[in-house]
């Protein structure tokens, strides 16, 4: 496949380092590490950051709740030095549950805040003031003023979900990271990107598409499916947003969530679909797999595909779908 991957680092603990040095060896071109409880992802990406030489890497996803504008500028810049430049900022809004219950934090006017706190990050960096300048931000949600701007532009990305969330990626984004918009939607739920970009005299073309791509590689295709059905309906249970994203195109979301919500875990990831689980991730053998990947790139807007293994995937189909989706191949 003449594209990048990307790779979702989802191994845990100690392990996480030393898988990031085998996927740079493999060719990945970025490696990603998401946030929600557990480790702090700033902390794994630094050490990361001093164990490889090249590849790219990009937090996926820290919430715009629990740090400030501030602290997430000041983030930017100390992993933008330690990384050499390789480092990308991913923010989105998260989830009412990991916001309120998680961090004690009122999950209000999200779309706003994620706007708001884009806004100020890119001042405080220094791509929308000169470095030095003082930054004085006032919005209906987050102000900001009387420090100087740092010199640290860094690309930032958005996981958007929603219209109103995707404008914001138009506005303001270097990037957009979907996750559970199915593929076939991709091309049309993008065109709220472009045109919020448009209004702004942006071009379009120059955000980069970048979604998760659930995956699962195993010598049992039924297998692999059942991995990512899993992976569906936990998604759809537990974020309205995902919901949302899926019930664009597949109208049994709902009764997925419901299911999920009221304990009835089995039954929701039972009402998962093969349709819903092709839409929404790769699958099957090594070779399928690959070639599935690679038409989602050739068919769709999708720029950087970025391959997560879900945490339902056992060890060995996780391994072996980090090495059947490497770029240098299995």
């Amino acid at each position: 496949m003449d594209t990048d991957v990307g790779l979702m680092l989802t191994v845990p603990g100690d392990e996480l380092a030393e898988m990031a040095v085998r996927a740079e060896d493999r060719g990945y071109d970025s490696l990603w590490v998401g946030e929600l409880w557990g480790e702090n992802s700033v902390v794994q990406l630094a050490e990361i950051a001093t164990m490889t030489d090249e590849v790219l890497l990009g937090s996926a996803i820290l919430n715009v709740y629990s740090r400030s504008p501030a602290v997430l500028a000041m983030t930017a810049a100390s992993m933008a030095r330690v990384s050499d430049g390789r480092f990308t900022l991913g923010l989105g809004t998260s989830t009412a549950k990991a916001v309120e219950d998680l961090h004690g934090m009122a999950f209000d006017r999200p779309v706003r805040s994620a706007h708001e706190t884009i806004e100020i990050v890119r001042s405080l960096t220094g791509q929308t003031t000169t470095p030095g300048e003082s930054v004085a931000y006032e919005g209906q949600v987050l102000e900001a003023a009387d420090f100087p701007a740092l010199d640290a532009p860094v690309s930032i990305y958005h996981a958007g979900l929603g219209p109103a969330n995707r404008r914001v990626v138009g506005r303001l984004c270097d990037g957009w990271i979907p996750h559970n918009i199915p593929f076939s939607g991709l091309e049309d739920a993008f065109e709220e990107v472009a045109s919020a970009a448009a209004e702004r005299d942006r071009d379009p073309a120059e955000i980069t598409v970048a979604p998760y791509v659930p995956a699962a590689v195993s010598d049992d295709p039924a297998d692999a499916r059942d991995v990512i059905r899993k992976h569906v309906a936990y998604y759809v249970g537990s974020g309205e947003g995902y919901r949302r994203a899926v019930a664009s195109a597949y109208p049994e979301a709902d009764a997925i969530a419901e299911a999920w919500r009221d304990g009835r875990k089995g039954e929701a990831t039972r009402a998962v679909t093969d349709e819903m689980v092709a839409d929404l991730g790769v699958t099957g053998t090594p070779e399928t797999a690959r070639g599935r990947l690679a038409d989602l790139v050739a068919e769709t807007p999708i720029d950087h595909p970025i391959v997560v293994v879900p945490a339902p995937a056992s060890r060995e189909v996780g391994m072996a779908t980090v090495d059947a989706l490497a770029p240098d191949g299995a």
